[in-house]
């Protein structure tokens, strides 16, 4: 192939309780990216929105995972990227694992698919390291394979895909505004106490078994997260009331999406996601923040080539 046209959806990271080692793709939202091969050698970057992105391989997240890849695998070609953000920067879903791992995988297609799995996730955290600090995989890898992932560790990278139960759906509301990604990450605690993070663990373990055995009770009783959501939650207008109108119409859980400020609950089926995004959508008429809503399934592929 001398030129493809890939899908990359955007993620929710964190899921409650599984700060930096868990998260899923959305099905219905995400970035285009075209790739294509070109005489001259290394890369060379066009933004189609969002112009005050860097466009330097070397400073844009889609640039440095390119760029590994090509200096590893080392073509007798080069490879443009043309990018079309169809997640905001700062929205807490997944914006630079969109780019970063539709890089990887783009990248990966036109020099003939060498890299395997662990390989694309590694590069794409490159991108993750040069967004916030931190070179954390718990976007790129659902954002890569889709479904739900498991970050058991990062050095060395182990991965665990977990499976998607039945009708389970995702509400979104996207207040737009800002929260970078390492600006929220300058707010945490840099220490807990013991019986904080046992809970935590407790949470982290019950909501991967409830998602293997498909026990919407049990995924709910999981979502509770102690450490992260109280510090963060004060950066998200009406965070606290959408959380409580989220679980009183039926949802599962409600937590913060990535750093913020978007914020996500799942459902046990898309009719109560539905109604969920509703009386998400109710709460944020009312102040004066411009916002957007999704009601998405869980995506169960990551990013695709939707054109060659």
């Amino acid at each position: 192939m001398n030129a493809i046209t890939i899908f990359s959806p955007a993620t929710v990271a964190n899921v409650s309780c599984a700060f930096d080692v868990m998260g899923f793709a959305v099905e219905n939202a995400g970035d285009r990216m075209i790739f294509r091969k070109t005489k001259e050698k290394g890369v060379r970057l066009r933004m189609k929105n969002f112009r005050e992105l860097p466009v330097e391989p070397e400073k844009n997240v889609a640039g440095v995972v390119a760029l590994a890849m090509l200096k590893k695998a080392d073509p007798d070609f080069g490879i443009s990227i043309e990018m079309e953000k169809g997640i905001l920067p700062g929205s807490g879903m997944g914006s630079s694992g969109a780019s970063a791992g539709g890089a990887a995988f783009g990248v990966n297609q036109l020099l003939g698919e060498p890299f395997d799995q662990n390989e694309l996730i590694g590069f794409a955290m490159l991108g993750e390291a040069l967004a916030s600090g931190v070179a954390h995989a718990d976007n790129v890898a659902p954002n890569l394979f889709g479904g739900f992932a498991l970050v058991r560790s990062t050095h060395p990278l182990d991965v665990i895909p977990l499976p998607v139960p039945d009708g389970l759906s995702v509400s979104l509301i996207h207040p737009l505004i800002e929260v970078k990604t390492q600006n929220a990450r300058n707010i945490l605690k840099k220490s807990i106490l013991l019986k904080d993070a046992v809970t935590q663990w407790g949470n982290v373990a019950a909501l991967t078994a409830g998602l293997f055995t498909g026990d919407f009770e049990l995924i709910a009783r999981s979502m509770h997260d102690g450490i992260v959501e109280p510090v963060r939650s004060m950066l998200i207008p009406k965070f606290d009331e959408l959380k409580q109108a989220a679980l009183n119409a039926g949802a599962l859980g409600c937590s913060i999406s990535g750093s913020g400020p978007s914020v996500f609950a799942l459902s046990a089926d898309k009719e109560t996601a539905e109604k969920v995004t509703r009386v998400m959508y109710e709460i944020y008429q009312n102040i004066d923040v411009p916002f957007e809503t999704f009601t998405s399934g869980i995506a169960s592929s990551g990013c695709r080539v939707i054109h060659s």
